[in-house]
């Protein structure tokens, strides 16, 4: 499966693991050859088994895309007003996704296949020369969308009994421009943004577990959905 795809050629490795020493997270651009990115993307655009998944407090309630049309207007009135409430208190997200199988042996489409491939012998050995950690032993994955009024709200990812080492965001969507929302936040201590990453096609985007971050509200503006693949790096 790992096979269908490629690391984008003339990698800088050393560059790369000079910026994860200096912060705990690095961008890599072009990390998929540029083809592999445009399958990838065309793959996950014509998928039709989106779900829209949001959270209220503990529980993760998940539903078809396009579900929410279909509930009356004080309904949807009542939905609303209860994400935003929550998420002016404490985490939740808002976002289209599709999970990816966590035994390999259940995995049958190329977003699984991209999954299997960064669990690849070649894969781990590249994360592990440049964040330095040197138990990643496997990823999980699932693709995710985020339309206009989607967010992710502060968290760390550091959640008992996951194993998880570092976390990646896999850009597929180009051309996106900041004002559109949809960047990749990260918060130093005192609640202010130290870096932030506009989406970016074929760039993948790792930093080690914990480390506070967010996903920034998504605008009307945006003409398309912040396309990606997100996941955990993890030790057995």
């Amino acid at each position: 499966m790992s096979g269908q795809f490629s690391i984008g050629p003339g990698l800088d490795i050393a560059a790369l693991k000079a910026a994860f020493d200096r912060g705990g997270r690095v961008e890599i651009r072009d990390f998929l050859s540029p083809p592999d990115a445009a399958r990838l993307r065309a793959h996950l655009i014509a998928r039709e088994d989106w779900k829209l998944v949001l959270n209220a407090g503990d529980k993760v309630y998940e539903m078809p895309r396009g579900a929410i049309d279909g509930l009356s207007p004080a309904q949807r009135d009542e939905l609303e007003r209860r994400s935003l409430d929550a998420a002016r208190h404490g985490f939740h997200f808002r976002y289209d996704a599709i999970r990816v199988p966590e035994d390999p042996s259940a995995r049958t489409t190329l977003l699984d296949d991209f999954v299997s491939f960064l669990s690849s012998d070649e894969v781990r050995h590249l994360l592990r020369e440049i964040s330095g950690i040197a138990d990643l032993d496997y990823a999980d994955g699932q693709a995710t969308a985020y339309s206009a009024g989607h967010y992710l709200t502060r968290h760390d990812d550091d959640v008992v009994g996951k194993q998880r080492r570092a976390a990646y965001v896999l850009g597929l969507t180009p051309d996106w421009r900041p004002e559109w929302g949809g960047l990749l936040m990260f918060h130093r201590p005192d609640g202010h943004v130290e870096e932030a990453f506009v989406p970016a096609m074929g760039a993948l985007r790792l930093f080690a577990v914990p480390a506070a971050h967010s996903v920034s509200y998504v605008t009307p503006m945006a003409p398309e959905p912040r396309l990606s693949v997100t996941g955990w790096l993890r030790y057995r």
